[in-house]
């Protein structure tokens, strides 16, 4: 389906237009479906010698953006000394510090370092390597650097108790390497005492572990994984770390375990970087983008790795393979999501989400209702059959939407006299809004002039204001085209005015040429609530069209500011004002469609549009209770759920037509806020 289904059956849309307040254009997709378990572009990260950069331009945040980052909540954007850095009291028993005097740390050797620390204190990278005994992690390996990087201590040390795993794979350590061995945890601790200055500041990634497994207290800390803040108690790892902000590779698969010396350095140079750049410029480093955009690119290469080997083959011997674009699912299963998907097809076969197929739209609801709940993050697929979406009824669709919006846009007016003034005229109802055209009808007794607007709400307001007037020397009527199509135009006016997308908005037209949006600004500055104002532009001149929307904070304020308004002057110009009837996403589709002169389409055949009067009332009938399902499974949703309902639109040999997008929030008053 797409925006075009949307408007079409507008009026069976009753819970959609009601409910979801934000809406937007979606690019038409040839396989939307595939889309969520996707191909396409590449997406690799690349190394510099800074670290890793993001092929996404968006990777760089805008100012205004840093004040949301963790790291800047935390620390604020100035460059502090190190002291500022290091782990208060409660921040290391909150992070299972050994602390002294904690029932917990009976026995722990206290380094004793317990001189003021100063912004000039010395820095020591520390890490250790365990291995998993019968008394639980202790240590096997311990490593210290100074502040130049230079290795103060690399020994191995041989657990008191009974190895049950070594843990080669991380530790490097194996059963061969510990035999010779002499160097027990209490010879650590007495040489760590003496090498360590009293003002000392130890900087580790989750050195909590190492303290533990040392069994050793120290009172002065740098911790990098809560250093470089995330939120929700989230942390980096130093592996992408020292990537992405130090340019380094550090613990390689190439290699046997981890290397402490290397992560003690690597830690160092972390909190270094931090201290002497300071929090600002490391948020603009924008680690959580960089990171997703890496995990992205691992899931496409375990993608390529899993092709058929056929497909393979065909990438070797075209220069230069890529990577395929992570679909939306890809994206999901990276923050640790696996959602549910619900629908009538097959839509995922990557084992990236749970999947339940359904033969009916019945059903999926059904299934919604009691497993949605149970899932974080939920995909449902409700749909046509293939019958609904061929050519030649869309092309019809199409055809009578164009047509439809065309008669609601137009107006005739008269009769006038035979030497009237047209100049007049068009002054006249141009006050009510944009003219797109105005011709002379001259097949009547008496001359009238039919106007096409460019905006559905002056076509109203002529109809409401000049209806009866006396324009150019007559007394006048003005309505819009008689067609059955045109019939129902009263209930689309009414409940244009409901639409979600209108509340609190209101149409002003009148205003002149020379006016300027600070000028519009300042005039309507004195308004109650006053949150938007929208200038709508010409895409060739730039110049505004003589209209605009003002949208307020509360749907009273809106209703007493059009008192206001109408009859208001401004720079000598009379304004005219009403409730918004097209003042977001369908202002710009109906620009589209006006300036498309029916091309959107395709190649429309005109003699199949009578013989489409079975299937589009049917159509009807499936859209209204497509809408019915949705209300259903809307209310069933927990508050400050976020909803999104997707047409997905079409695109195909024999045309294209845009999808359309419908988002929000569920509330406690059923409506979306957004």
């Amino acid at each position: 389906m797409s925006q075009l289904h949307f408007y079409k059956f507008y009026l069976q849309f009753k819970h959609l237009r009601r409910v979801f307040r934000h809406r937007f254009t979606l690019t038409p997709s040839a396989n939307f479906l595939a889309s969520l378990y996707g191909e396409g572009a590449n997406l690799k990260p690349q190394n510099t010698t800074q670290g890793l950069t993001s092929t996404s331009s968006q990777c760089i945040p805008k100012s205004s953006d840093l004040q949301c980052d963790p790291i800047i909540q935390k620390y604020g954007e100035k460059k502090r000394g190190l002291t500022s850095y290091t782990l208060t009291l409660e921040e290391q028993k909150k992070n299972d510090y050994p602390i002294k005097g904690s029932p917990g740390c009976k026995g722990y050797i206290d380094t004793e370092c317990d001189q003021q620390r100063t912004d000039s204190s010395p820095l020591f990278g520390l890490d250790c390597e365990m291995c998993l005994t019968a008394k639980g992690n202790e240590v096997t390996r311990v490593s210290l650097v100074d502040a130049q990087g230079q290795c103060l201590l690399n020994e191995l040390v041989k657990p008191e108790s009974t190895v049950v795993n070594y843990r080669t794979r991380f530790s490097g350590i194996t059963k061969k390497m510990l035999l010779p061995v002499k160097t027990r945890l209490s010879d650590i601790q007495t040489r760590l005492k003496k090498m360590l200055p009293h003002d000392a500041v130890l900087v580790g990634h989750s050195l909590n572990a190492d303290l533990q497994a040392l069994e050793m207290i120290h009172p002065s800390v740098i911790d990098t994984s809560l250093l470089f803040a995330r939120n929700e108690g989230r942390r980096f790892k130093l592996k992408f770390l020292a990537k992405a902000v130090l340019g380094k590779e550090i613990q390689c698969e190439q290699k046997l375990g981890h290397d402490p010396a290397e992560d003690a350095r690597a830690a160092l140079e972390l909190a270094q970087f931090f201290i002497e750049q300071g929090p600002a410029k490391v948020a603009e480093l924008n680690l959580e983008m960089l990171l997703t955009t890496e995990k992205l690119a691992e899931v496409s290469q375990k993608k390529a790795v899993l092709q058929p080997q056929g497909c393979r083959v065909q990438k070797q011997l075209n220069e230069p393979p890529h990577l395929s674009k992570p679909c939306f699912l890809d994206c999901l299963q990276v923050t640790g999501q696996k959602p549910l998907l619900l629908g009538r097809q097959e839509m995922d076969s990557s084992g990236l989400c749970q999947s339940n197929l359904s033969t009916s739209n019945k059903q999926i609801l059904q299934r919604a209702l009691e497993d949605v709940p149970l899932s974080t993050f939920s995909i449902i697929q409700f749909s046509l059959g293939p019958e609904y979406i061929a050519s030649h009824l869309l092309a019809g669709l199409y055809e009578k939407v164009r047509s439809k919006l065309t008669d609601m846009l137009t107006i005739y007016a008269g009769p006038f006299e035979e030497s009237f003034c047209l100049k007049s005229v068009k002054k006249e109802f141009g006050r009510c809004g944009p003219i797109r055209s105005l011709t002379v009808v001259t097949e009547t007794y008496q001359p009238y002039v039919c106007i096409q607007y460019e905006v559905l709400e002056a076509a109203q307001l002529a109809v409401e204001s000049l209806n009866g007037a006396e324009v150019a020397g007559s007394c006048i009527k003005v309505q819009r085209p008689i067609t059955a199509a045109m019939l129902d135009c009263d209930v689309w006016i009414k409940e244009l005015e409901l639409d979600i997308e209108n509340e609190g908005v209101i149409y002003v037209a009148g205003l002149k040429e020379s006016l300027t949006e600070t000028d519009l600004q300042e005039e309507f500055s004195q308004l109650k609530d006053l949150e938007t104002l929208f200038l709508p532009k010409d895409l060739q001149s730039g110049k505004h069209r003589n209209c605009c929307f003002l949208k307020f904070q509360k749907s009273q304020s809106a209703l007493d500011a059009l008192e206001v308004i109408n009859g208001w002057t401004v720079k000598g110009s009379k304004l005219r004002s009403r409730n918004a009837l097209a003042s977001g996403h369908l202002w710009r589709w109906i620009w589209q469609v006006n300036h498309s002169n029916g091309k959107q389409g395709g190649n429309i055949l005109y003699e199949k549009i009578e013989q489409l009067s079975d299937s589009e009332q049917d159509l009807r009938k499936k859209v209204k209770k497509l809408d019915h399902h949705i209300k259903k499974l809307y209310r069933s949703l927990q508050n400050n759920t976020l909803c999104i309902v997707l047409f997905p639109g079409v695109n195909s040999m024999h045309g294209s037509q845009s999808g359309l997008g419908l988002m929000g929030i569920k509330d406690d008053e059923g409506r979306s806020a957004c």
